[in-house]
C-alpha cells in the first residue's frame, strides 16, 4: 500500500485514502443484507474499539508530530499542539450545536443540534456523518504533512493512520446500518444510508490535505486540530454511547484493544 501512494501528490493520497477508509465503512454497512439485529454488547464493544483507535491516532499520529514538528520555533512546542487541539473541539462544538443528528441508542427527543421534524433515521445518520469530518480531515492532514517534506512526518505514518481509520469504520458503518434497519428501513436503504455517512470523509481529507500543503506554517495547528475534533467525538459521542446500556466493561475492554491495534500500527510502521 506504502509503494501505491509514493509518487502521487497528497491531495490525490488524501483522496485514495479516504476512499479506502469509506469502501470500508460500505462493507460493514453491507452486513444488513446478511443480519437484521446486532447484539447490543457487541455493538458497544465495536463503538468502545472505535473510540479507543481514534484516541490512540489522535496521539501517535497526530499530536505528537505536531509537537515534535514546532520544536525550534519562536512559540514553545506546545503552544501548536494546545492550540490546534482546542480549537478542533471548538470546533466540533460548533457543528454539534447547528446541525440536527441523534446518537445511537438515544431517544428522539434527545436529538441535539437545531430543532428539527426531520425523521429519526435521518437523525441518526447525521449524527454518524459528523462523526466522520474529524475522521477525513485526520487523514487528509497526515498526508498533506508528508508532503511538507518533514521528518517528523513519514508515508508510513501516514498510511498506518488510514489503516486504523479504517479498521474502526468497519463497526462503525454495522453501527449505523443495523440500527436503520431496526428502524423499519429495507436492506437497500440501512446499507445506502450507513455508507453514505463515509463519504464526508472523502471531502474532508481532500481539504485537509490542500490546506496544509496550501499553507505549511499551520502544519502543527492543523494536526493538533484534527486531534482535537476527534477527541471531542469520542468524549462527546462514543464513549456515552457505548456504556449507555450499562455494557461498561465490555466496551472499555474494546476501547483497550482498539487503543493497543493503533498504537502497534502506527509504531510499527511509522
Amino acid at each position: 500500500m506504502i509503494e501505491t501512494f509514493k509518487d502521487l501528490g497528497p491531495v490525490t493520497q488524501a483522496f485514495l485514502g479516504t476512499c479506502f477508509t469509506w469502501a470500508v465503512t460500505a462493507t460493514g454497512a453491507a452486513t444488513v443484507f446478511v443480519k437484521k439485529k446486532l447484539s447490543r454488547k457487541v455493538l458497544d464493544i465495536m463503538l468502545g474499539f472505535a473510540g479507543g483507535v481514534m484516541i490512540a491516532a489522535s496521539f501517535w499520529s497526530l499530536l505528537s508530530p505536531a509537537i515534535a514538528m514546532s520544536e525550534g520555533g519562536r512559540v514553545p512546542s506546545w503552544f501548536p499542539a494546545a492550540t490546534g487541539f482546542l480549537a478542533g473541539g471548538v470546533f466540533l462544538k460548533i457543528i454539534d450545536s447547528i446541525i440536527p443528528h441523534l446518537h445511537i441508542g438515544f431517544r428522539t427527543e434527545e436529538a441535539e443540534g437545531i430543532k428539527t421534524s426531520l425523521r429519526r433515521t435521518t437523525l441518526l445518520v447525521l449524527a454518524i456523518t459528523v462523526h466522520n469530518i474529524p475522521e477525513g480531515l485526520a487523514v487528509g492532514v497526515a498526508f498533506g504533512a508528508v508532503a511538507a517534506g518533514l521528518p517528523e512526518a513519514t508515508l508510513a505514518g501516514a498510511v498506518a493512520l488510514t489503516l486504523g481509520i479504517a479498521i474502526q469504520n468497519f463497526p462503525e458503518g454495522i453501527a449505523v446500518a443495523m440500527p436503520l434497519r431496526r428502524e423499519g428501513l429495507s436492506r437497500f436503504k440501512s446499507f445506502w444510508y450507513g455508507q453514505l455517512s463515509a463519504v464526508v470523509e472523502i471531502a474532508a481529507g481532500v481539504i485537509g490535505a490542500f490546506a496544509v500543503v496550501a499553507a505549511r506554517p499551520m502544519l502543527p495547528y492543523a494536526l493538533a486540530f484534527a486531534a482535537g475534533a476527534m477527541i471531542y467525538v469520542v468524549i462527546e459521542e462514543v464513549i456515552p454511547e457505548s456504556q449507555r446500556e450499562g455494557n461498561t466493561d465490555l466496551s472499555t475492554l474494546g476501547a483497550m484493544i482498539g487503543f493497543a491495534i493503533m498504537m502497534v500500527l502506527d509504531v510499527g510502521l511509522g
